[in-house]
């Protein structure tokens, strides 16, 4: 293995990664901000306000996402598996 391969496989991991993991965090970010610019407009400052809104946010977000985030992580495996002859040379 060279290190241009490995460069390459690590880049690979961590965009997969990335794209698995956005819709969710994107969801609690979106939520989390609204929360709070709604906390900040009438004064209401309880820290526990946020942590209900962001979880079902997250758990709806991974409810609708999460056939195509098993399909990504699927053809990823697949993918990486199948190559493992061409990778140890």
């Amino acid at each position: 293995m060279s290190q241009q391969f490995v460069i390459h496989l690590g880049r690979e991991v961590f965009i997969t990664a990335m794209m698995v993991a956005s819709p969710m965090l994107i969801a609690g970010l979106i939520v989390g901000v609204t929360i709070s610019i709604i906390q900040t407009a009438t004064s209401i400052q309880e820290q526990t306000l946020t942590f209900i809104p962001k979880i079902l946010a997250v758990v709806g977000s991974l409810i609708l996402f999460l056939p195509w985030m098993m399909q990504t992580l699927l053809d990823f495996s697949i993918e990486l598996l199948s190559n493992i002859p061409n990778y140890i040379k």
